[in-house]
């Protein structure tokens, strides 16, 4: 379970690493649900509403860069978020009313996995208050080597940063325009099992993974109940479904927090790879060729 400590640091902080979130069991039935579906990229041509491709993606040498919305996907993602040690830091961290906003995974592939740049969250889905955070569960040992995220302590608490190119949003900050001091990025790093907690507004991003170990992480955003987006809602029935624990509120809670919003929206849509790819400046290498 998530200590006071470890609480007193993600609000300090914007992010906190608990370790042994899932256990071994828990880990080996998703790592077999995973290897089925990332099996099922074989054949593609171009990405879909489950899978997000790298760029050197073929065919017949399958290359996924992520995986859409896995909670839709198979109950075991749902199941593990549902965990009492999740709930728990859940509860702690956001309160007992808690809402699945959405889920990824990020696969970040040994020797080519793509890098995500520096950006907020909170830019892509602002809501009437930030009582929200992004869990990043490790299903393998996570190190600075292969790709772990990068977040820059403390920016949570600062201004909704500019995330456009050309007057369009593009999902990427300047993060040297910002006046950020990057050597004080910290890794976020941890044993399978283990998962980040990080805030919406807080800076971070994640560099190309070219050692020789894969980096899959799977990502659960997850919202207060009184959280009403800003951008984006349609269907009531459909938001309610979405609780993972406590109760809906049809009475949304206001604060007074920087927004800015992602309109008009990204040139290239699909995923936040694809959003990225009309960003001005890039931090992080690639390096990666077709395969």
């Amino acid at each position: 379970m998530i200590t006071r400590e470890q609480v007193g640091f993600y609000r300090e902080n914007g992010y906190v690493i608990v370790e042994d979130v899932l256990d071994a069991a828990m880990l080996s039935r998703i790592k077999t649900v995973l290897a089925e579906l990332l099996e099922g990229a074989r054949g593609l041509a171009a990405h879909t509403d489950v899978y997000d491709l790298e760029p050197s993606h073929r065919a017949d040498q399958p290359r996924v860069r992520r995986l859409k919305k896995p909670h839709l996907l198979h109950p075991v993602f749902l199941e593990a978020l549902r965990s009492p040690v999740m709930l728990d830091c859940l509860g702690q961290l956001i309160g007992p009313d808690v809402r699945l906003h959405g889920s990824k995974l990020n696969i970040k592939a040994a020797g080519y996995g793509s890098p995500v740049e520096w950006h907020q969250d909170w830019a892509f889905y602002p809501h009437t208050n930030d009582d929200i955070l992004a869990i990043g569960v490790m299903l393998e040992d996570t190190t600075a080597e292969n790709g772990a995220m990068l977040a820059l302590p403390g920016s949570h608490t600062g201004p909704t940063y500019d995330h456009h190119a050309d007057g369009r949003f593009c999902g990427a900050m300047d993060v040297e325009a910002s006046g950020f001091d990057l050597s004080r990025a910290v890794s976020c790093v941890g044993r399978a099992g283990a998962a980040s907690f990080h805030h919406v507004r807080l800076v971070h991003g994640s560099g190309e993974n070219t050692s020789g170990r894969d980096r899959p992480l799977i990502l659960y955003e997850c919202a207060a109940a009184d959280a009403w987006p800003l951008v984006n809602f349609t269907n009531l029935e459909e938001f309610d479904s979405r609780m993972i624990c406590g109760s809906p509120t049809l009475e949304p809670r206001l604060r007074d927090i920087p927004v800015r919003m992602p309109l008009p929206p990204a040139l290239n849509q699909g995923s936040i790879y694809e959003n990225q790819t009309a960003a001005r400046k890039r931090y992080f290498a690639v390096t990666a060729t077709a395969a």
